[in-house]
């Protein structure tokens, strides 16, 4: 089996409505405690998606941004390099966009690439 999907962003120049609006729209409540790398979104605009969840198991998730992030929503692939995962992505036709970036406090690396058709894809791994 190939690398999983291991986590989701929704970024936004307004995250607190984009939390109120998911919120509302899906249940989600978030937690904003948490570290993110500057490249995702503002320090404390974050909200990771709380995974208590009744119908089962989800991917984690996080909804932030911040007055200078474009609008946009991305899902992450684990990998066990996230540098040797951007390279090989450029080398098939793709763009290196971000990274690698750590988010602070953490062994978490993360990046982002834009497919041969302009797809925003991010890929994260360990430090």
């Amino acid at each position: 089996m190939g690398q999983p999907v291991v986590h989701f962003e929704i970024i936004g120049t307004d995250p607190a409505k984009l939390r109120g609006y998911y919120g509302e729209l899906f249940g989600w409540e978030f937690d904003t405690s948490g570290p993110v790398a500057a490249e995702v979104s503002e320090q404390g605009e974050y909200g990771f998606v709380e995974q208590r969840q009744t119908d089962g198991p989800g991917i984690p998730g996080g909804v932030g941004g911040g007055s200078g992030y474009g609008a946009h929503t991305v899902f992450y692939v684990g990998v066990p390099d996230v540098e040797a995962a951007l390279r090989k992505a450029e080398s098939l036709g793709g763009t290196r966009t971000m990274g690698p970036s750590r988010a602070p406090g953490t062994g978490l690396v993360v990046g982002h690439f834009t497919d041969p058709e302009g797809n925003l894809i991010g890929v994260a791994g360990p430090a």
